[in-house]
């Protein structure tokens, strides 16, 4: 199989959904002080302001799977595509706390259904040779979405005088709506098509993506879904998927537990609390979004060619220097820092989010999309995204809670954290780099 011209569509069209997660997360850093003061926020409501997006998160992520089965995972994109819509129009015009929380709780049903199912669609319609730099686009796009809301909230901030934070959260329905239009142009996933017994359309849509022998492709994913035995609605919570099970829920909580979405949501209230002015902290945000690109693409095409161990064993060294360094700091200055400690804080920062986007960030997605059979791959990727962002939902309201009492105490949890998430990658994490879906099954003991 090649890489043909209706393969690269799909996974740029079906990638979008990871842009518009990816600015979706980010686009609400830049808003913080403006609603704290708009809706008169103390710390912790502030905290479940931020994260309320993330409690649809969880939720869609937790139920997406069951449409996408049903449906399919086109169909899915279509609705999550309204659901982002929706989302930045109604945050933009919120005329209450309440009606904010709504239409962000509505952005994060969408971000939670695209974790799942854009990557899971990728998967399906990708070869072995080029599956993980193909999964991976989404994480570009997702990090690409994330740098270009950075940037746009450092336009919007220096060019918008009145109501600047409604600016931003609104500006996501253009993408919005161009996510929307090019899904028509997109294939069904073959192997969705075969789980559902339309044999004639997934035959077609391999032809199109450039698969060399239909006929075997064919032949491996009827193997795989063993239709004889099983059907879509084949029981998930069973023991024949304990081992994917448990490496997604592990791989899951460490990556929420490394604190990235507690940086990425906080990240100018981080440098403003390392004495950054604010016009200044706003453009730190745009670097952390380059580096996270920049590293994100350096991921890429190494991912295939070194493994998704070596990456996650790179990254979480890191992750272990720049938190330990960045919990030193904010421990020798606490609250009165100088020039000096706030830019130690910043290359702290950055190597943080380089190591992720070198390692979690890429890997994650990637690996949820391998580990489980067809048959219960949407679910298996639902496990996997709700228990990312429940742990994203709780690391994301605490941190200003514990950011308030000492920056050092919450970087020092995040160190040992990944000293943990070191340990687990190193004696439990299996490599899948170049094992067909089908054959990455067999190797878990799933008849």
């Amino acid at each position: 199989m090649k890489l043909t011209g209706t393969l690269l569509l799909a996974t740029i069209v079906s990638a979008l959904g990871g842009f518009l997660f990816g600015f979706d997360t980010a686009v609400i850093s830049g808003t913080t002080d403006a609603l704290k003061t708009v809706f008169d926020l103390t710390a912790n409501s502030l905290g479940f302001t931020v994260s309320s997006a993330i409690i649809g998160t969880f939720i869609g992520a937790w139920l997406v799977g069951v449409p996408a089965d049903r449906y399919g995972r086109r169909k899915t994109l279509f609705v999550l595509a309204v659901f982002y819509l929706v989302s930045a129009i109604g945050s933009a015009i919120a005329w209450s706390w309440v009606s904010f929380i709504i239409f962000r709780f509505i952005g994060g049903l969408a971000v939670g259904g695209a974790s799942v199912v854009s990557p899971t669609y990728i998967a399906e319609i990708s070869p072995a040779s080029l599956r993980g730099r193909l999964v991976a686009v989404t994480q570009v796009n997702i990090v690409f979405g994330m740098l270009i809301a950075y940037f746009s909230n450092y336009l919007i901030a220096g060019s918008v005088s009145v109501d600047a934070w409604r600016w931003m959260l609104g500006v996501e329905a253009m993408p919005a709506i161009a996510f929307f239009l090019l899904l028509f142009f997109i294939p069904r996933s073959p192997r969705w098509l075969m789980a559902n017994k339309l044999e004639a359309e997934a035959r077609n849509v391999l032809a199109l993506c450039g698969a060399k022998n239909v006929d075997a492709e064919i032949g491996e994913i009827q193997t795989s879904l063993d239709l004889e035995r099983h059907n879509i609605k084949d029981p998930f919570w069973s023991k024949s998927y304990r081992i994917p099970i448990l490496l997604a829920i592990a791989i899951a909580m460490f990556n929420q537990l490394s604190g990235i979405n507690a940086v990425l949501y906080y990240a100018p209230h981080i440098f403003r609390m390392a004495g950054a002015a604010a016009e200044s902290s706003l453009l730190q945000s745009v670097a952390v979004g380059s580096i996270f690109f920049a590293f994100t693409l350096l991921a890429l095409p190494v991912i295939d060619r070194f493994g998704r161990k070596t990456l996650m064993i790179a990254g979480s060294i890191g992750y272990i220097i720049s938190l330990a360094t960045a919990a030193i700091v904010f421990y020798m200055y606490g609250t009165d820092f100088t020039e000096t400690g706030g830019t130690i804080v910043l290359i702290s920062i950055l190597v943080f989010i380089a190591a992720h986007a070198f390692g979690q960030g890429t890997v994650i997605w990637v690996f949820l999309s391998e580990i489980f059979p067809n048959r219960v791959r949407a679910r298996g990727l639902a496990l996997g995204s709700f228990t990312h962002w429940f742990m994203a939902f709780i690391i994301s309201w605490t941190f200003p809670i514990i950011a308030e009492i000492s920056g050092g105490h919450i970087f020092t949890f995040y160190a040992i954290c990944m000293i943990a998430q070191l340990i687990w990658v190193m004696k439990v994490m299996p490599e899948t780099r170049g094992r067909s879906l089908e054959q990455i099954q067999k190797e878990f003991g799933i008849g």
